[in-house]
């Protein structure tokens, strides 16, 4: 599968963690780890974690619901399924944020390769970036005798030159967490409510 993500990139240590205010269980785990990585020129990888108290089909099924997506994740205004030309998978996204009096919008149309239940590829045909690429990656996970997923959000990234770059890892930086900890309370809408 080529998804045009840089292959062994070096571990960093998490640079922020946020967590929400939803139920916790004895030893669940809510806090989602963030990573930044430089890589070459204007190009970053983003990962961010979290550890889910759901089964991976149960999370898979809120990842692939992209109609459904702008429901819940802030920011997101718009996800919508449109026409593939080889009748594969793929997606609108339109993004919106204010700040400061301004509102800033990007849209990205992603092409997804799905290979349940574990990983779902997006690579960015046409959008406002100049690079726009990653994964959603799917694990079982254990803690404290309980089964979860833990779930991962790699994401390769270069903005257009019209956009400075640290603007964007301190942008993804905040919302990445907000989107992980929404994709949580999401989960227990649908299965714990």
């Amino acid at each position: 599968m080529d998804t045009h993500l840089s292959p062994d990139l070096p571990p960093t240590e998490p640079s922020a963690v946020a967590e929400d205010n939803l139920p916790i269980s004895a030893g669940e785990r809510c806090a989602v780890t963030l990573e930044t990585q430089k890589l070459e020129k204007r190009h970053r990888q983003i990962q961010a974690q979290i550890v889910l108290p759901f089964s991976p089909e149960q999370v898979w099924q809120v990842l692939i619901d992209y109609e459904a997506l702008a429901d819940f994740i802030p920011n997101l205004a718009k996800s919508q399924r449109i026409e593939h030309p080889d009748s594969g998978i793929r997606i609108e996204q339109i993004g919106v944020k204010n700040a400061l009096f301004l509102k800033f919008s990007a849209r990205v149309v992603l092409d997804m390769v799905e290979e349940f239940p574990h990983t779902i590829y997006f690579d960015m045909v046409e959008g406002d970036f100049k690079f726009f690429a990653g994964t959603w990656t799917l694990q079982p996970a254990t803690f404290e005798n309980a089964q979860g997923t833990l779930l991962t959000y790699l994401l390769q990234v270069c903005p257009t030159r019209l956009i400075p770059v640290k603007a964007i890892e301190q942008q993804l930086g905040k919302d990445l967490p907000q989107n992980l900890l929404a994709i949580r309370k999401r989960l227990y809408e649908l299965y714990c409510p």
